[in-house]
């Protein structure tokens, strides 16, 4: 794989980049070297514990807002922050650099420009927010979406997880219902460094992802409702089995991804029959249904594709149907002018880019509605994620966070390089 030929002039401390994300992959640790931190868990307590003492031990001024969002910021210079970050909440079977990455490359960042004596003319700042995946309360991306005033906090505070726990509630158990208000304010840049999650780097031999956008995302759940009745004495002909219909829309989801193509993609990720016995046909099935696509026309259409196909299913079976929305956002373009300075600074430092856009919901997708955002990718080993197999080569970590460096610094108007900044005063970017 390309590796770095011209070396920054000021570098992250890889070992020490490294130390931090292997302590904090012991909290939560499970069997194969992963992470268990479901968002506001004991296990995310001590995550967040650990990292709000590194803020602390960096003399950032701390904030912990209403929905528990944490922001660490050095006050240096003057105006908005440039901001980075990501979370540290896992799903149940994660592993070690999904979001955690994004968070301790941040403080690493800070780290270096503090023992380097380099001072930016803006702060720099470094979040991590709330259930960000999603796994135990939903939305996904639930706390930098409220940060950018996408959803009240009322609302989400009111949210119930698959556990039956409420999230303001959870906030208050472990300490993290904070005082500042949201929606938060406005950075003057973000960027957020994370594993692209994905193969397409590593098959394509590229160091680096200048990531150009996210793809809109729909969570549904459908609850299909039959007649519960014995599997030996009802014939085909007679039966309302919604599981049938449910093997049949697992199936057409597979078919319509094939035949749109693109970047379209549908996953059946969860499905629970009920009574759930051997010899019984059952009663009812309840689903959930992931569609994405970069493209918020082909999304619509897919959306409608499968709900028209839902009701003709369930009209020859005589099965009933009900759905609940779970998570529906819009695409996201990132801003071209971050996109640029991501993909300069790693060609600068001898790195190979490519422009893809992100197949995975981030925090940055709700930052962008907030000032000019971008994303930088590593690669996956394998494109594996959201696994306790997840891996990046300690190289490509490293890498990552020294374009996050020097980008950050750019934007905030310091470039020790010796080129030119591209963060202006009056909170523009070029």
């Amino acid at each position: 794989m390309p590796r770095t030929t011209n070396a920054p002039i000021v570098s992250v401390d890889g070992d020490r980049l490294m130390a931090s994300l292997m302590n904090l992959a012991r909290i939560g640790e499970i069997d194969g070297g992963g992470c268990a931190r479901l968002a506001l868990t004991e296990e995310d307590r001590a995550g967040r514990d650990l990292v709000l003492g590194w803020m602390h031990e960096l003399g950032l001024e701390v904030t912990v807002d209403v929905i528990g969002n944490v922001i660490g910021t050095w006050n240096v210079g003057v105006g908005a922050p440039v901001m980075t970050g990501s979370h540290i909440d896992t799903v149940r079977t994660g592993g070690k650099y999904d979001g955690n990455l994004g968070v301790l490359a941040g403080l690493e960042v800070i780290r270096t420009c503090q023992q380097a004596g380099l001072v930016p003319t803006r702060p720099l700042a470094v979040a991590f927010f709330t259930n960000e995946e999603g796994s135990r309360f939903a939305p996904d991306m639930m706390g930098s979406l409220v940060y950018a005033g996408g959803m009240s906090t009322e609302t989400a505070l009111d949210v119930v997880g698959i556990d039956g726990a409420r999230v303001g509630d959870e906030l208050e158990r472990i300490g993290y219902n904070g005082a500042s208000p949201c929606p938060g304010i406005a950075p003057h840049a973000f960027v957020e460094l994370h594993i692209e999650q994905g193969p397409v780097l590593e098959q394509e031999g590229i160091t680096i992802g200048a990531v150009t956008g996210v793809q809109g995302i729909s969570w549904r759940e459908l609850v299909l409702r039959g007649q519960s009745n014995h599997a030996g004495t009802t014939p085909m002909s007679l039966r309302r089995d919604p599981g049938y219909v449910a093997a049949e829309v697992t199936a057409f989801l597979r078919r319509l991804a094939r035949e749109m193509g693109g970047h379209q993609v549908c996953t059946v990720g969860r499905v629970e029959f009920h009574p759930n016995l051997v010899n019984v046909v059952p009663a009812s099935v309840a689903m959930t249904l992931d569609v994405r696509n970069t493209d918020e026309a082909l999304l619509v259409a897919a959306e409608n594709a499968i709900t028209a196909e839902v009701e003709r299913l369930c009209a020859a079976e005589h099965v009933e149907a009900s759905w609940r929305r779970l998570t529906r956002f819009e695409p996201v373009v990132f801003d071209r002018a971050v996109i640029d300075l991501v993909a300069g600074v790693a060609r600068e430092q001898g790195h190979s880019v490519m422009e893809l856009p992100s197949g995975a919901g981030h925090d940055a997708q709700m930052i962008a509605r907030m000032c000019p955002t971008a994303m930088i990718f590593v690669q996956s080993h394998r494109g594996i994620s959201h696994n306790p197999a997840e891996h990046t080569d300690r190289d490509d970590l490293i890498a990552g966070a020294d374009v996050l460096l020097h980008v950050m610094l750019r934007l905030a108007g310091l470039d020790p390089s010796g080129n030119r900044a591209s963060g202006d005063s009056d909170g523009t970017t070029r």
